[in-house]
Order: C-alpha cells, then structure tokens, then sequence
C-alpha cells in the first residue's frame, strides 16, 4: 500500500512537472507539487508557492514555513509525519491570489493526492483551500470548527493561513489554539472510522475572530466539485 501511494503522489509529481493547463507555469523557476508522508493522517492544504517554495519546489518553506513547523512542534509533530499541498501548483506572479480558472485547472492534482493519501483530517490554511469545503463561509467565523463527513469518514477542519497570522499578530493566539484541537479532531476520526464513536456534528461556533488583512470575501471559484 505505501509504495501504491508513493508512486501514485511520485506519478502525480511528475505531471505537475510538465503542466501548462494554465498560465501560472510561465516565469516560475520551479512547480511544487507537494510533500510529506504518503500515509500521513493529516494533510494540510494552502493557497499557492511563495518566493522560497518557487524556489525550492517544496512547500512551506519561507517564514510562512517556519511557524507551521512551529505549530507542528506545539503538538508533538513534524513535517515528516503529514502532506502538505496548495490548491495551485505554480508560484502566482508577485504572490498575488490564484484565479477561479487556476484553481480548477490544478484541482484534479489534488483530488488525486486526495485519494492516494487518503487523509483522515483535511487541514485548510487559509480562504482559497477552506472554499473547497466551506464554500460560502467566512474564515473569520468558522475557523478551529471541524466539519465532519460521515461517508467519507473525515474531517475538514479550517485554519487562518499562517502568513496571516504574520501579519497580523493578533490572530495567533487563534491559529495556535486551534491548532492544539487538531490531535481531538483527529482522534473523533480514528473513532469514527473504527466505528467506536457516534456521528459527530461540527462544533459551537465560536465569536468571530479579528479578520486578516485580506478581504474576507470567499473566493469565486465555488463549482469545483
């Protein structure tokens, strides 16, 4: 199974490496298709590569990267132990927000790393991957509230993305409280799946938190599914 998975991710990786379905492959120095455990529990998805991860090809690397790994470290994990992905695969010029039509042209990228990976706990950071899932929703408002699928037996669960919380240091008490829930989270979907737990439902919501220095707007490009 771990070497199904390895060289599905390592084929997929390879085709990303080639793509031009959009313009986003034009002037970049490198795609990033993404990284992390074939088997991970956890899979962390973001908007797009940065300036480092352009350069790098992997993702998360810059300070973005840095307090990630920091958040890891607040629950006992490391990069090795989960996936990290974007919704588009190519630096977008001067970091700018990805497109509908860009987005759609990487989606079936990532749903394949989906399946292959095959995550109990989908982590979104940030608006254009909580748009996924949470299509019409605010991320100010539902941020740290798992939704749980029942048929898929997992759980969606929505993080501000960490430049976010660079930039507006008011939001970090935030991420990194909801980000010590995530081993819960993850814990009511090993439950789910061992048929040991009842269904569970999202949780309370929560007051609203300070936005973050985007427009809060959920990004158009709702009929990906």
């Amino acid at each position: 199974m771990l070497q199904d998975r390895t060289a599905v991710l390592a084929a997929i990786a390879e085709e990303v490496r080639g793509c031009t379905a959009c313009r986003l492959y034009q002037g970049t120095n490198n795609p990033v298709p993404g990284a992390g455990n074939p088997q991970a529990d956890i899979m962390f998805i973001g908007e797009g590569p940065g300036f480092h991860e352009d350069r790098l090809g992997l993702p998360f690397v810059g300070r973005s990267g840095d307090y990630l790994n920091y958040l890891l470290n607040l629950i006992g994990l490391n990069r090795d132990e989960v996936f990290i992905g974007n919704v588009v695969k190519h630096r977008p010029p001067e970091n700018r927000d990805p497109s509908p039509d860009e987005i759609i042209a990487c989606k079936g990228f990532l749903d394949r790393q989906i399946e292959a990976i095959d995550p109990l706990v989908i982590a979104t950071l940030g608006r254009f991957s909580m748009a996924r899932y949470f299509p019409d929703a605010r991320i100010s408002s539902i941020h740290g509230q798992p939704r749980y699928d029942a048929e898929a037996q997992r759980a969606y669960y929505p993080f501000f993305h960490p430049a976010a919380a660079l930039r507006n240091p008011g939001l970090r008490k935030d991420m990194e409280a909801d980000f010590r829930r995530l081993l819960d989270v993850l814990a009511k979907v090993k439950a789910m799946r061992a048929g040991d737990a009842p269904e569970v439902q999202a949780e309370a919501k929560t007051p609203p938190s300070p936005p973050d220095d985007k427009p809060e707007e959920p990004p158009q490009q709702l009929k990906l599914f």
